[in-house]
């Protein structure tokens, strides 16, 4: 398919991300949008996704040669069967060389990611579409009727007066969405993680992913730390939350953390004459000349030493660690579990509950080599002499 256009980032605050077309010109319906999106309270970065989104779907309307206000179904269903067949780019940045797509590692039991979209990407994409056309519904801007199927899941708001004497009524998927399989929680075995540690090469690795696994941090959370929003003497660092405007929330760390970085900022203050400011960001680039540390270039640290030890680890499977990690703790309550990671449901935390694959294979293992008890002996019938007396009365 023909890669026209681009996702550009602008200086103007009421609009952060603009889609271009082939010439380079934004797409106004595009930046409509996307501006109202910003305005419902929606953050930059799931701006920038559905600006993704919306890209990869006026690319494939270039391909097939349809303007906008002429898409219908059909052009939605070969979207999404284009979709379901067609290689994405971004897996290579994930995936190490020698890792065939969908294998499983023998080291973490995780399996690798897939060449294509993820059922879960496709979905989101067809959201995004609906979205963006039910948007110029609503403003009498777009097409009379948007070419996304409703959702089937629309009759459920009849069920909230439905007879109680009566089952609820199943509903199936929308139109063209996926089955997304349930997923698993990710947890880093614990050599792993200890080979993982062995192969960081400087304090600032060692700082950042204990950090990682201490705090549940988020990675785009943990990289826009400043210095200040540090507080070891609290045992705590301080994140911008997801989806809370900027808001930032405390997160716990351990002293092992705080540790690490005490000596990488001593580091760089000797090596490189770098003193940041109590603003100024807390993680910064080892090479020349020095700039904030990037998701793309931790990702290339982590692509590194997952060559090297021969893992998939990403930097999320440390958050799922953790969790994992509080949950088996019995003097953590799961309401503790659902602070830390900052859950906004209960639900969200009660579903790593449920035991890990390897878990359940080890017990049933246990249960096959653990020796059955050996069968009692028959034995005749046993009377109570108090019975008999009862019955036959004394013989004397």
């Amino acid at each position: 398919m023909a890669r026209t256009g681009r996702v550009a980032a602008t200086e103007d605050t009421t609009l952060p991300w603009v889609v271009l077309d082939g010439a380079g010109v934004p797409i106004e319906p595009v930046a409509e949008f996307l501006r109202d999106l910003l305005a419902c309270g929606n953050s930059v970065a799931s701006c920038r996704s559905y600006a993704f989104d919306l890209l990869r779907w006026f690319r494939f309307l270039a391909a097939v040669e349809v303007p906008l206000q002429r898409a219908t179904r059909l052009e939605v269903r070969d979207f999404v069967l284009w979709l379901r067949t067609c290689h994405n780019p971004a897996r290579d940045r994930h995936r190490s060389d020698t890792a065939a797509a969908g294998s499983v590692n023998r080291r973490t039991g995780k399996a690798c990611l897939s060449a294509g979209y993820a059922p879960a990407t496709i979905n989101h994409a067809v959201s995004v579409i609906a979205g963006f056309y039910d948007f110029h519904l609503s403003t009498g801007q777009g097409p009379v009727v948007s070419p996304v199927p409703s959702n089937a899941r629309d009759g459920s708001r009849m069920d909230a007066h439905h007879n109680p004497l009566e089952p609820f009524r199943a509903h199936g998927r929308g139109g063209y969405r996926q089955k997304q399989p349930e997923r698993e929680p990710r947890s880093v075995p614990d050599d792993v993680v200890e080979d993982l540690f062995a192969a960081l090469d400087c304090h600032r690795d060692r700082a950042l992913f204990s950090m990682f696994l201490s705090s549940g941090a988020r990675a785009a959370e943990l990289l826009g730390m400043s210095v200040a929003d540090a507080r070891p003497g609290q045992g705590r660092i301080y994140v911008r939350g997801k989806g809370l405007g900027g808001v930032k929330q405390a997160c716990p760390a351990s002293p092992e953390a705080f540790a690490w970085l005490a000596l990488y900022l001593g580091e760089l203050a000797q090596t490189e004459g770098l003193h940041p400011g109590p603003d100024e960001p807390l993680w910064w680039t080892r090479r020349h000349p020095l700039r904030p540390l990037t998701y793309t270039a931790l990702r290339a640290v982590l692509n590194r030493i997952n060559d090297r030890i021969g893992t998939n680890i990403t930097v999320h499977d440390l958050r799922h660690t953790l969790c994992l990690r509080l949950i088996a703790d019995p003097g953590i309550s799961l309401v503790d579990v659902q602070q830390v990671m900052r859950h906004r449901w209960i639900t969200t935390t009660s579903g790593y509950l449920r035991p890990r694959p390897d878990e359940v294979i080890a017990r049933v293992a246990e249960h096959y080599t653990r020796p059955r008890p050996a069968a009692a002996p028959p034995t005749g019938w046993v009377f109570d002499p108090a019975d008999l007396t009862d019955v036959f009365g004394t013989t004397e």
